[in-house]
This record gives C-alpha cells, sequence and structure tokens, in this order.
C-alpha cells in the first residue's frame, strides 16, 4: 500500500501548487498583474498613405573621361632638337611653338634658292622688255616665265621644310610630361609631349540595348568620381553611337561635361547617372518594406486597427523610396516604422494618432526594429 500512499501524496502537492499560482476565483494571474496583460495592447507605429508621385528613372554606368581634343605632339623629319620652348603642364595657345629642330642646311638652301629666283625675275623681265620690241621670240619669253616660276616654287618648298623645323601646338590645352631634351634626336613618330584640350571634356560610358530608346540627344547627365568626394559634375547627352556591340549588348553613349577648374583628366573613370523624363509611381519609404529571402512584403494597416501582410513587388530604389510595382494600390496605409514587432493580424495604434507624410525621414525612435 506504500506506493499508492506516496502517489496521492504526490498528486496533493501538485494540486496546492495550481491553488497557489491563482487568485480568488481561481483565475490566473499575469505578469502585469491583471487579466490580458500587454498581449492586448496595441504596438505604436508610424503609418503612412500609399500615393502617386513624379519619379524619374536612372540609368547608371561607368564612364571614361576623354579629352575635347586630344593628341601627341611628334615631329614631322628627323632632326636634332635645337631648343625646346614648353615645360610639363603648361597650358598653350593654338600655334604657339613648342619645339624648335636644327635647320642650318635648311636656311642655307632657302638662300640660294632665294638667290636664283630673284636673277630669273630680272632675266623675265628683260626678255619682256625685248619681246616687246619683238628682238627675241615669244616662245624665248615663255620659257623664261615658266623658269621664274620654277624657282619661285622652290623658295616655297624650302621655307615650309623650315616650318616643319617649328613643332607647334595645333589646338590650345594642357600639355604632358616632356619627352624630349635639346640635342635629342627626333624622328615622324617620336613622342614629344601630350597635349589635351579640357576646357571641356566628353565622358563615354555604355547603355544596355534594353535601355536605348530611353535615350535622347540632351538629357541631363550627372557624374561623381572617387577623387573628389562629395562632388557632382554636370552635363548631357552629345551623341549615341550608331553601332551597338554585339559582344556586350550596350551601346555607347557620349556625353558633354563642362570641365572647371580641369578636374576632370582623360582617363578617368566616372560614375555617371542619366536621369530619364519623369512619370507618376506609386512610392513608399524604404524601410517599409520587410526583405526575407526573395520575398518583399509591407504591412498594410485594417479598417479594424490591425494589420495584415501585403507581398509586393519593388521595382527601382533610390534616395530611401522604393516603387511599387505590384501588390499595392493608391490610397492603402502602410506601417513604416515599427514593422519589427508586428505579425499579421497584430494590432496598432498610429503614433500621435497622425501618419506621417511621404517621403519624410522615418522617426528612428518609433521604429520597432530598434526597441
Amino acid at each position: 500500500m506504500r506506493p499508492r500512499s506516496a502517489l496521492r501524496n504526490g498528486c496533493l502537492l501538485a494540486l496546492a501548487l495550481v491553488l497557489g499560482a491563482c487568485g480568488k476565483g481561481g483565475k490566473p494571474q499575469n505578469s502585469a498583474g491583471g487579466p490580458g496583460g500587454q498581449a492586448d495592447r496595441p504596438t505604436p507605429v508610424t503609418t503612412e498613405q500609399v500615393r502617386l508621385r513624379a519619379w524619374n528613372d536612372t540609368v547608371q554606368a561607368l564612364g571614361n573621361v576623354k579629352a575635347r581634343e586630344s593628341i601627341t605632339v611628334t615631329a614631322k623629319v628627323s632632326e636634332i632638337v635645337q631648343s625646346v620652348h614648353f615645360e610639363s603642364g603648361d597650358h598653350v595657345a593654338a600655334g604657339q611653338s613648342l619645339v624648335t629642330l636644327s635647320g642650318k642646311a635648311q636656311h642655307a638652301a632657302l638662300a640660294q634658292a632665294e638667290a636664283t629666283a630673284k636673277e630669273a625675275e630680272q632675266l623675265y623681265q628683260r626678255q619682256t622688255e625685248l619681246a616687246a620690241q619683238q628682238l627675241i621670240a615669244r616662245s624665248a619669253l615663255d620659257t623664261q616665265r615658266a623658269t621664274r616660276d620654277a624657282t619661285r616654287a622652290r623658295v616655297e618648298q624650302m621655307k615650309a621644310d623650315i616650318g616643319d623645323r617649328q613643332v607647334r601646338a595645333p589646338f590650345a590645352g594642357v600639355l604632358g610630361i616632356r619627352q624630349i631634351s635639346p640635342g635629342s634626336l627626333v624622328t615622324p613618330g617620336t613622342a614629344i609631349a601630350t597635349l589635351d584640350d579640357t576646357e571641356r571634356v566628353y565622358i563615354d560610358f555604355p547603355v544596355p540595348e534594353t535601355l536605348l530608346a530611353r535615350v535622347a540627344k540632351g538629357q541631363r547627365v550627372e557624374g561623381t568620381s572617387a577623387a573628389y568626394a562629395g562632388q557632382r559634375f554636370e552635363g548631357a547627352v552629345a551623341t549615341v553611337d550608331a553601332r551597338i556591340d554585339p559582344a556586350t549588348r550596350a551601346v555607347t553613349v557620349r556625353a558633354d561635361f563642362a570641365n572647371p577648374g580641369h578636374l576632370l583628366r582623360p582617363g578617368m573613370l566616372v560614375q555617371v547617372t542619366l536621369s530619364q523624363p519623369p512619370r507618376q509611381a506609386l512610392l513608399v519609404p524604404e524601410i517599409s518594406v520587410v526583405q526575407v529571402g526573395n520575398d518583399s512584403y509591407v504591412y498594410r494597416l485594417k479598417p479594424d486597427a490591425t494589420v495584415e501582410r501585403a507581398d509586393v513587388q519593388i521595382g527601382a530604389r533610390r534616395e530611401g523610396l522604393a516603387e511599387i510595382v505590384d501588390g499595392l494600390k493608391i490610397g492603402d496605409t502602410i506601417v513604416v516604422d515599427g514593422t519589427g514587432k508586428l505579425r499579421a493580424g497584430s494590432k496598432v495604434q498610429a503614433a500621435g494618432a497622425q501618419t506621417r507624410e511621404a517621403g519624410a525621414p522615418a522617426g528612428a525612435a518609433r521604429d520597432g526594429r530598434n526597441g
């Protein structure tokens, strides 16, 4: 009989513990000291009504800076450098002399050609007088005229040959690092320095073939560079390439940028943003969208002050806003701050009994994800 007695005592002890945990009338007490506790209290949240707003689609890409005009300065002839008239990094004007090559032999040949031309001119003048008196044949005068013209052409040829020994800037711009010194032997193709016109620059960037219809001349383009953090450069689409690259299925777009201070240099990598014409779109604050794996959803407010999960399809995202492609309609009220404490069916109360204006900064102090 001892085992039965032990079993009966154990049951009585368990019953006593249950009765001790109950208050008057046998009703269990909760941690809040009253029936129901915090489970029935609405969660304070910030809400917003979904509405149409103006939206600019953008295309972002990496572009390369190119000078408006760019060459490598070279000589036309093989010759010794007599003098250099520039330093690395100089700004030069169009036509400015950069390098003088030795040309003593050419100057001597020019003097000889000028003397020959002068003699031929004098002989032609005497024969013209004789021909007027019919003392020489007309054919002799024609021969002397041809000789005179040939000596004049020789003089011009020698002047051009001497001119080739003056290397000049074909346009205004900025010179790169000097590659030659006095006494150097240069030949056609020898690099003397680079010359770039960077008062304005081009930025070439690729745009996918699928977006070609959205690109047009004159569209606004913004550029940023890692070299100048926080600074934006303004430009516009100048031209769209006539061909699409069959390998990348992208077309090259060229934008024209002003370059104050010559900050943008040829070869720099620039992040460009091409703005599209504005359109109307359903926009919500990006923090209101809950992302779980590949699923995106928001909490939509119901008339009975509870929330339900609304699966949405997200389009573009920019500047703290997200475009809703599907899942919401105009006039829906969604939870912006406090989504971290919610589940489908949770009771909520809009903080301060007011909804937040669309696009305004969210109050982090009431964000349930921070609570």
